[in-house]
């Protein structure tokens, strides 16, 4: 059973996904902001990060150049889950190795559980 962690600080979309994806056979933990979500991960190494960008205390990209230095971190699969356009995202992403670029308004719960399903090869 893979699991996830989302790491977005607007409860209402963190819980409709964590819903979403246990239904979809995934163990799922969340956090409300990128320092939270740095140190849930070092506790659980998901097989994946769902990670918003805009979020208090640590953003998304700030956090994820945390993980990126550690080296339990490194290899652990991130996927941006964000209503930041490409345009507006931190230039720094593109260094720190994201597997995909997810606008939220631009895609359902669904598409997203299915972009998941095939960054983790799994039917």
């Amino acid at each position: 059973m893979p699991v996830l962690a989302i790491i977005e600080d607007e409860t209402p979309i963190a819980q409709l996904y964590k819903i979403k994806f246990e239904l979809e056979g995934f163990t799922v933990n969340i956090a409300g902001d990128g320092a939270s979500g740095f140190r849930l991960i070092e506790k659980t190494i998901p097989d994946l990060v769902l990670l918003d960008l805009r979020m208090p205390h640590m953003s998304g990209d700030e956090m994820l150049a945390k993980l990126r230095a550690t080296e339990w971190g490194a290899p652990i699969k991130v996927i941006v889950l964000t209503n930041l356009s490409r345009d507006e995202a931190p230039a720094s992403l593109r260094f720190l190795g994201v597997e995909r670029y997810i606008v939220k308004a631009n895609h359902t719960p669904a598409q997203v559980v299915s972009i998941v399903r095939e960054v983790l090869r799994i039917a």
